[in-house]
């Protein structure tokens, strides 16, 4: 493994970007680069961060790591084509791409246990793959809003966000980019300025607008039956909690019906006033919500 220090100002509490950031060479053409936090503390817990421009598992996950660090090991991940980590343009349909980089990461760090996964969007749906195709290296997922595993059944395809995406993915202006995190939340006032330029200065760079533009392009390749991932989700045997926010235009709440249905041991917690984003929208909530059903804490 290979590290690296990577400075940033950017500070939660005592837990900054730059005192977790790390990288890892976890093969000769791919290094991944990830936060850690919480050394010591157990489980090992994995972060996997949305497929929207700009994002990474810092701009998802930056004031959810201190407080999942208290008592986990927490490993926040960028994905491959995302934030810091290398951003290659041939590979195979994106959740088996990402999926595997995961297992490589973890080979790498010498993990070899079970890890919980706790992925949004598109690192749920790299999250069950990973499930899916490593099923003794998951422990217990944890999914909001997940791609590949919903499929809607009244509101129509491609959803407002989906949308809103693929315009920003051929038309990269700042404007576009705002019109799509807009649609992300319920509350407006956490679309700030400063979240439109941070996002739009590393969206709008032409590494990572071509690792978009292949990972959508994966996802109608002739291997794209792995990205329906719904198809096989009566094989998941780790227990589940799936988290919508009942105003998700990205990914809306009729596409938990069927993962509901097929999912073995599965759990669905909704909630009001909130998007896509709930770890951010529903903060207190969403931690505790995840950290009981982790930790196998009963209610009173």
């Amino acid at each position: 493994m290979t590290t690296e220090s990577d400075v940033r100002p950017a500070a939660v509490g005592e837990i900054t970007y730059e005192s977790t950031s790390r990288f890892a060479q976890v093969r000769p053409d791919l290094k991944l680069h990830y936060h850690e936090a919480g050394v010591g503390n157990g489980p090992t817990i994995v972060l996997l961060h949305g497929g929207g421009p700009g994002a990474s598992s810092w701009s998802n996950f930056a004031k959810n790591i201190p407080v999942l660090a208290e008592d986990f090991h927490v490993l926040a991940v960028d994905q491959p084509g995302f934030g810091q980590s290398d951003k290659p343009t041939e590979h195979p349909q994106y959740f088996v791409h990402s999926a595997s980089a995961l297992k490589d990461l973890l080979d790498t760090l010498g993990i070899t246990e079970r890890v919980h996964l706790l992925g949004n969007s598109l690192g749920g749906g790299a999250a069950t793959r990973f499930a899916l195709d490593y099923p003794d290296r998951a422990g217990k997922l944890v999914l909001m809003g997940p791609g590949g595993l919903s499929t809607n059944l009244f509101a129509p395809d491609p959803t407002e966000g989906v949308k809103l995406l693929s315009k920003f993915n051929f038309e990269p202006t700042k404007e576009n980019l705002e019109a799509f995190l807009r649609i992300m939340v319920f509350d407006q006032k956490l679309i700030t300025p400063e979240l439109v330029e941070e996002r739009f200065a590393s969206a709008s760079q032409p590494e990572s607008l071509a690792a978009t533009r292949a990972m959508g392009k994966s996802f109608a390749g002739p291997d794209f039956a792995k990205g329906m991932i719904w198809r096989d989700a009566f094989k998941l045997r780790q227990p589940v909690l799936m988290i919508w926010g009942r105003e998700d235009r990205v990914n809306p709440i009729d596409g938990a019906l069927v993962a509901l249905k097929m999912v073995p041991r599965v759990q669905l917690h909704v909630f009001g006033g909130c998007g896509h984003w709930a770890q951010l929208e529903k903060f207190d909530e969403f931690n505790r919500l995840a950290t009981d059903f982790l930790l196998g804490v009963k209610e009173k």
